[in-house]
């Protein structure tokens, strides 16, 4: 899998993709310069009347519910169907899915009308996406990601697609793969938008080409390495500022060394049963 995820990386940096996105307006410049620093290019287009041709320029597409409005719901269904008809991968983020009803089934309602390559999303949203109940406490779970195993086989099951589930241990399963990943740091909950930034990395990796479970598992390891070691790189006056620009920073100059060295993965890829 360090082959893969490098490889992916060295092909996403040569391409150097657009990817649109229609997202979270208290992270949308977090997005936009993690998009940057991994070798994309973002744009930020929400307005329903160019949706269709901002999707017509790119390679993939970002779908965040995080600062939920009527409008840009209708523009996500706008510009979710015209990826669908042109054949870009769309990442579908349901931030605090479970936290009222409006949110959850719009969040519903996007998977079940486009058709989604990657949801990422952590156990809570992913277990409320499903119609189960997770405890989401704001836009945050307090369900570990196992719990949220069954739902996104439910998910793949209703609609194949592949579904990352973020927490202590990520896990991404699609329907016949699974992996588990355990690089990141604590200090990630702690800056708001990791969670957002993480989508925005997935989106990036699936507009370079690669399939969607490989793109979801390059984001992952990507991210999870650049809290590490971001963390790892703060003196004893330093906090969550200094930790949230070496994130970026540490995105920015990931590579190869990096990957080999520090990516943790529990399991294999296991072709499921």
């Amino acid at each position: 899998m360090k082959d893969k995820v490098i490889s992916s990386l060295h092909k996403l940096r040569d391409i150097s993709p657009l990817v649109h996105h229609i997202t979270n307006s208290v992270t949308i410049n977090d997005c936009a310069n993690i998009t940057l620093a991994i070798g994309a290019s973002p744009v930020m287009a929400d307005d329903e009347s160019e949706v269709k041709e901002m999707v017509n320029l790119s390679k993939a597409l970002v779908l965040n519910i995080g600062t939920l409005n009527a409008r840009t719901v209708e523009s996500m269904l706008i510009a979710g169907k015209e990826a669908n008809k042109i054949g870009i991968p769309i990442v579908l983020d349901p931030v605090g899915a479970g936290a009222t009803s409006y949110r959850t089934m719009w969040a519903q309602r996007l998977f079940e009308e486009l058709n989604i390559s990657v949801i990422r999303g952590n156990a809570s949203e992913i277990m409320a996406m499903s119609g189960l109940t997770g405890n989401t406490k704001g836009v945050d779970s307090s369900s570990e990601s196992d719990a949220a195993i069954t739902c996104a086989k439910e998910l793949i099951e209703f609609k194949p697609c592949t579904v990352a589930i973020t927490g202590a241990v990520d896990i991404v399963l699609d329907e016949s793969r699974e992996l588990r990943l355990k690089n990141g740091t604590k200090m990630m909950k702690q800056v708001t938008g990791t969670g957002c930034m993480a989508s925005s990395l997935t989106g990036s990796f699936c507009a370079s080409g690669v399939d969607s479970f490989l793109a979801a598992a390059s984001a992952l390891t990507v991210i999870g390495i650049a809290g590490e070691l971001a963390e790892c790189s703060l003196k004893n006056n330093e906090g969550i500022g200094t930790f949230r620009t070496r994130l970026f920073d540490y995105v920015h100059t990931m590579d190869a060394n990096k990957i080999n060295l520090y990516m943790e993965a529990l399991e294999n890829e296991k072709i499921r049963a």
